[in-house]
């Protein structure tokens, strides 16, 4: 007979499976089959009665109402102080619903992106439709509250460090944690607030001056969540590591295999050798090697250091530190392909021919000796005729070769047309106190490239290789764009006089003559920008989907298992299929690749996030002795509340608030991304060129104000906004209201 589940239990399964709440889902979900369905039945109508679930036909939940137990997630709190909070999950016809949080005293602390069970009532209310009442938290907020502390007479305030953000927070004495006045804290949410009040908070961690260099990356590593402090169980791990032997591998030392990084490398897990093929079918054909650390020997599946690799995800690197994804003892020593000593290396070889398409390749489980790690500086002033003793003595045997076999790649990669967007990337140089020293466009070398090419190439025959063994991995995926960002990008080129072919399917080749057309012109910057933006977020499963932008329809991430857990997903995928031993994927280690893929492009974006971050605000210290001066810039962007400039000179971005654009009212239309003057019709879109003076510039929150001067040239007057007598957006409401009228008649008349 089939275990009947307990009413607890049936409540959970609603809560997780909002869309599948008929009978039979139940049953199904249970396992519950023929007689046992009446016994289900009779619980089912004692929880209705209870007021647990609501039945509407077959199902016990109705698409237009919230049950009377409902997961929400807190939005935060109005003005008033009041919490919100709104459904994970809403089906309904209507728009989704907003609940009103009545607190206990008793009550934890809620705040914005708690997931909360609540009992719900139905109220008549024009803010809210429902008010509800706590059951439990079932998670927590990962967000923490950072800021700078104000003393006051009674405790003080904690004022946010977020760009853009005016939120504040309300200290009680016994919260203190004796911060000092101006001191960046850590706090947490503390109870129930007023009505008219602050929401209260705690805090548990006291970080300094906020204002110190070293502050800056501290800010958004607290900020962003990410996690900086290895549980003494993983040190204890790592230290226990020893350098792998000869045993059970192949012998490599005596390939040349060099390391390029750039001139402050906090580490090396790459190397790379070439030399041309002596095989005389192949004429004229080349072989690469490529090596990389071997990190799957030292980082065990089920281990702790694998736990913390793959909660962290990923490496993050900011100008003045990183947060690595394993302790030093393993990403600065054990695993980093050190010139001179022997290191664990997962290698594979690859064959070209003459015009770079790869012929074959095959992987080796090896041990390797670097001769020499070298940085990409040295290595291109050695092919430019400019060698210094180190480099003078590989000239000829190591790095001539490699830039022959890139020479090769530089045909294939010419005919398959990756994605070739100009974007200059910024570099943060600090001095030696922490503070800013410049800030320079990095310079791109065929020594980078080279690298790229060759890494790409070695994805390629990773992905390709456990796609013929049947082996599963984590695949490195990017769509193309959606028709909404395409459609988007073919007005912009139109309104810049180019044009993007329409009615065919979309490949690389089609937008790299866009973008050829307009390099050169006042145009490239917006076209390059645009043409980024049109494209879809990179991210990590198991799918076989392809790589768009770079062209390639078999893609994985295998080249740096240091600083990135996919590609040690990809190094265990390739143990496994090789049969080397017992360090490879295990099925449960497959069964969970979707839900991995899914959490390492979140801890992705996440690190993105804070090195972004990061650089706003060592922008903002570096202009903050600069305002009052004049920068040219273009616009890179539009919103409702002000116009986004890219400067010039350091590649800042700063915002023009609506208040600095003229005399006159913008109306801001989001489809084509302009404002348009409601007195002179003048028409501000991205890509225009811009003088502007600095305003304003922050360095806690990264934020910066500009004031406009001119447009395209054109000066601005400033002053009031609109005449007087006039309101434009007075005006500009009931237009909409008219629309919105005409609309609901036209409804009424369809249905």
């Amino acid at each position: 007979m089939s275990k009947i589940p307990s009413k607890a239990e049936i409540l959970e399964w609603i809560e997780q499976n909002p869309t599948k709440t008929a009978k039979r889902d139940i049953a199904r979900a249970f396992g519950i089959k023929g007689a046992a369905r009446i016994d289900l039945k009779q619980l089912l109508k004692e929880l209705q009665a209870e007021g647990h679930l609501e039945k509407r036909k077959r199902s016990y939940q109705d698409p237009d109402r919230l049950p009377p137990v409902s997961v929400l997630m807190v939005t935060g709190p109005n003005a008033q102080g009041d919490l919100f909070a709104k459904p994970m999950e809403w089906h309904g016809a209507a728009n989704e619903p907003s609940v009103l949080i009545i607190s206990k005293p008793s009550d934890p602390a809620l705040g914005e992106g708690d997931r909360i069970l609540a009992r719900l009532t139905l109220v008549q209310d024009e803010n809210h439709s429902y008010e509800g009442r706590l059951i439990r938290r079932i998670g927590t907020n990962p967000k923490k509250v950072l800021g700078v502390f104000r003393k006051g007479s009674e405790g003080g305030r904690i004022l946010p460090i977020d760009k853009g953000s005016d939120k504040e927070w309300v200290v009680a004495d016994a919260d203190m944690f004796d911060a000092q006045d101006g001191e960046l804290v850590e706090a947490e949410l503390a109870g129930p607030k007023g009505r008219m009040g602050l929401p209260r908070a705690r805090i548990v961690n006291r970080l300094g001056d906020p204002s110190a260099p070293k502050a800056v990356s501290l800010i958004a590593i607290h900020q962003h969540g990410i996690p900086d402090e290895f549980p003494d169980e993983v040190i204890a791990e790592a230290d226990a590591a020893s350098p792998v032997t000869l045993k059970g591998r192949e012998d490599l030392q005596d390939l040349p295999l060099i390391t390029i990084d750039p001139s402050d490398a906090r580490d090396h897990d790459d190397a790379c050798y070439a030399h041309a093929d002596d095989d005389p079918l192949n004429r004229d054909g080349h072989v690469i090697w490529v090596a990389i650390a071997d990190v799957a020997a030292y980082v065990t599946p089920g281990s702790a250091l694998d736990h913390e690799a793959r909660k962290r995800g990923n490496s993050t690197y900011f100008p003045d530190r990183v947060v690595p994804m394993l302790p030093d003892r393993l990403s600065g020593d054990l695993c980093s392909l050190h010139e001179g000593v022997p290191r664990a290396c997962i290698a594979v070889r690859m064959v070209l021919d003459a015009k770079g398409n790869k012929l074959s390749h095959s992987f080796h489980r090896g041990i390797m000796r670097s001769p020499a790690s070298l940085h990409y500086e040295e290595v291109q002033n050695a092919i430019d005729g400019r060698t210094n003793p180190r480099t003078d003595a590989l000239l000829e045997s190591v790095l001539k070769p490699l830039y022959a076999a890139y020479a090769a790649l530089k045909i294939a990669r010419a005919e398959r047309q990756p994605l070739d967007l100009e974007l200059p990337e910024r570099r943060v140089e600090l001095k030696e106190d922490g503070t800013v020293q410049s800030i320079n466009f990095k310079e791109r070398l065929d020594a980078h490239k080279l690298i790229e090419e060759f890494m790409v190439l070695a994805n390629v025959a990773a992905a390709e290789t456990l796609l013929a063994k049947k082996t599963p991995l984590l695949y490195r995926i990017h769509e193309e764009p959606t028709p909404t960002k395409l459609e988007s990008l073919r007005e912009t080129a139109q309104a810049s006089g180019f044009t993007l072919a329409k009615g065919q399917v979309l490949q690389t080749r089609h937008l790299n003559k866009l973008l050829n057309d307009a390099a050169g012109t006042d145009e490239a910057e917006l076209i390059n920008l645009s043409t980024l933006r049109s494209m879809t977020q990179a991210y990590y499963g198991p799918a076989h989907i392809g790589h768009f932008g770079l062209a390639l329809k078999s893609y994985a991430h295998f080249t740096s298992p240091i600083r990135r857990y996919a590609d040690l997903i990809v190094h265990r995928a390739l143990i496994a299929a090789h049969g080397w031993g017992k360090d490879g994927l295990r099925s449960e280690d497959y069964e969970s690749l979707e839900l991995t893929g899914a959490h390492i492009s979140d801890t992705e974006r996440r690190s993105m996030m804070a090195e972004r971050d990061t650089t706003d605000r060592y922008l903002a210290s570096y202009l903050s002795e600069r305002v009052g001066n004049e920068f040219m810039g273009r616009i890179s962007g539009i919103a409702r509340f002000g116009v986004f400039v890219k400067l010039d000179e350091t590649g800042a971005d700063g915002l023009l608030p609506m208040r600095s654009l003229g005399r006159e009212y913008f109306h801001h239309d989001e489809e084509s991304q302009t404002l348009r003057g409601s007195d002179t019709g003048m028409i501000i879109s991205l890509g225009q060129r811009v003088k502007v003076r600095l305003a304003e510039a922050t360095p806690v929150t990264g934020g910066i104000l500009l004031e406009l001067l001119e447009l395209e040239d054109q000066k601005i007057k400033q002053g009031s906004r609109s005449p007087a007598g006039r309101n434009p957006r007075r005006k500009s409401n009931k237009i909409k209201r008219k629309k919105d009228k005409i609309k609901r008649k036209v409804s009424r008349t369809r249905r």
